[in-house]
């Protein structure tokens, strides 16, 4: 096992009308917010009313910045990161799933950088303080509500890209299982997709750390046990509160301790598959997973069987992936671009910008031509 330190700065608030408490925990941070949110479905379901409640008997004043894209962009982040310079914002307070609060996260060191929030994400520049920032949890995937990561994607130079910083970290998150139920099928299914796949990329990463690997069985076991029930009732509260919790677990660090690394390979590669056809994100990672287990049948093999092992009770890697395939599917994930509506989707395409982009995991590394093999396995 690997030495490590233990941190994590989130205050995080769980369970049903929890968002009573977002007024006087926002006092603590200042008397104006920067609101960012998407689409409008909280508008609809009348979260939105909720937090402008809850700031306004607290005498918050705020700002927003709606619109943000489910696959979000970074010319968000930076227009918000103006709007908020222009208001003299306190806080950020991010109302959405993860797209959202990673564009408030990104908006939250951008704004005193004054920067192009691209040139952090590139490292060109590198943050030294932040906005403090709030997340209200409206989608249950990321675990990006306790965790100091956020990823965007740049339309123009065609790249989708992670970035971490400490200062990254939401002071407070508010998890209230009931703003998830209005969640559709599809989405609910991408987002027990992606849950397990962030624990599979912490498992597949570097270091020798079995009650990590414990963590993990655990997980995605527990997604396993509430994915089929859950999409034949989105209505079941319990339900909806164990795949958010699960969520948070499986990216708040917890099945990462004790190992010099996690991989995110596979994350790389269906963040390509985000760029170029707008897949929505759980959906690109039920497809790539089972096609990168097969590239790495022959190098990864007890790694791949004892996974099978602890969660499905199988011998073999063949079993192993055949059980994740069985298990995306059944929750009407696909497992193959094909099953998207995606009118002809170009294999020489989508090659050239993995190439481009030097997809590949940090322990993992993916060469071109591993890359044509996978996008075989795939398509």
């Amino acid at each position: 096992m690997e030495n490590f330190i233990m941190h994590n700065p989130t205050e995080l608030h769980f369970g049903r009308n929890v968002l009573e408490n977002l007024g006087e925990k926002a006092n603590n941070l200042g008397k104006k917010a920067l609101l960012i949110y998407g689409g409008g479905s909280i508008k609809r379901n009348g979260i939105y009313n909720t937090v402008v409640s809850a700031l306004s008997k607290n005498g918050i004043e705020f700002t927003e910045y709606p619109g943000i894209k489910p696959n979000p962009l970074v010319n968000d982040a930076d227009a918000a990161a103006e709007l908020g310079r222009k208001e003299k914002a306190d806080f950020i307070l991010a109302v959405g799933g993860g797209s959202v609060i990673d564009t408030g996260k990104i908006v939250s060191v951008a704004i005193p950088q004054e920067g192009p929030a691209w040139d952090m994400i590139k490292g060109k520049t590198h943050p030294r303080k932040s906005l403090p920032l709030i997340a209200v949890l409206t989608l249950a995937a990321t675990g990006t509500e306790m965790n100091r990561f956020a990823v965007v994607q740049n339309p123009e130079t065609r790249e989708k890209l992670g970035f971490h910083n400490p200062l990254m970290y939401p002071v407070y998150s508010f998890l209230d299982p009931q703003f998830t139920l209005s969640v559709p099928k599809d989405y609910t299914s991408y987002g027990i997709t992606d849950l397990t796949s962030h624990c599979l990329e912490a498992y597949f990463g570097e270091g020798h750390a079995p009650l990590s690997d414990k963590y993990v069985y655990a997980i995605i076991r527990e997604a396993i046990e509430i994915g089929a029930p859950l999409l034949n009732n989105l209505q079941d509260y319990e339900l909806r509160a164990r795949m958010m919790y699960a969520a948070t677990n499986a990216l708040n660090n917890l099945t990462s301790y004790g190992r010099r690394s996690g991989d995110w390979g596979v994350h790389s590669v269906g963040h390509i598959l985000s760029v170029l056809y707008d897949v929505p994100h759980g959906a690109s990672l039920s497809i790539v997973y089972p096609a990168w287990m097969k590239l790495h049948r022959n190098r990864i093999p007890e790694r791949i069987r004892e996974l099978g092992k602890n969660l499905f009770g199988t011998k073999t890697i063949v079993d192993t992936i055949e059980g994740f395939e069985a298990f995306f599917s059944g929750i009407g994930s696909p497992i193959r671009l094909s099953q998207l509506e995606i009118e002809k989707p170009d294999a020489g395409l989508i090659l050239e910008t993995m190439n481009k982009n030097k997809v590949g995991g940090n322990i993992h590394k993916l060469s071109p031509e591993d890359n044509r093999k996978l996008i075989a396995f795939f398509l």
